[in-house]
């Protein structure tokens, strides 16, 4: 019996899918930093804790790492702040959210689970993908 030739393509895959779930905490947290600080000025750790659903030592543990990855700024009791780095972060993956959620409701799926789904699918998708669901999205909208 012979062994079967790794699959470059799979491994490559693989590697891709868990990049994205690497990445995919911290910009959802520096997204919503973005937001909270856009509607309400500040972003705080417990503000951010309620936002997210997690407990406020949750938010700390990832505070201190996106801190560590010079994606935000923080002080004891202070307000987050997004570093420039943060910022182009928190924009990049906000504009994918939007191309993503403007596909699906385009497709009919309703608001809610559009968000829901968006969030997700916004994290594992190549810039090529996302380029042809917004030309995509346009198509479908002009019917």
């Amino acid at each position: 019996m012979t062994t079967p030739k790794p699959d470059i393509t799979q491994s490559t895959r693989f590697a891709k899918t868990r990049a994205a779930h690497r990445d995919e905490t911290a910009e959802d947290y520096v997204e919503a930093i973005a937001q909270l600080i856009q509607q309400s000025g500040t972003a705080r750790i417990s503000t951010l804790a309620k936002c997210m659903g997690v407990s406020h030592v949750t938010v700390t543990r990832i505070i201190d790492r996106l801190a560590r990855q010079g994606l935000v700024t923080k002080e004891p009791r202070k307000p987050i702040h997004l570093t420039p780095k943060g910022q182009a972060v928190a924009t990049q993956s906000q504009a994918r959210h939007e191309i993503v959620l403007a596909f699906l409701l385009a497709l009919g799926i309703d608001n809610t689970q559009a968000q829901i789904d968006a969030e997700g699918i916004e994290h594992h998708t190549s810039q090529q993908t996302l380029q042809a669901l917004k030309q995509l999205t346009q198509k479908l909208n002009t019917k």
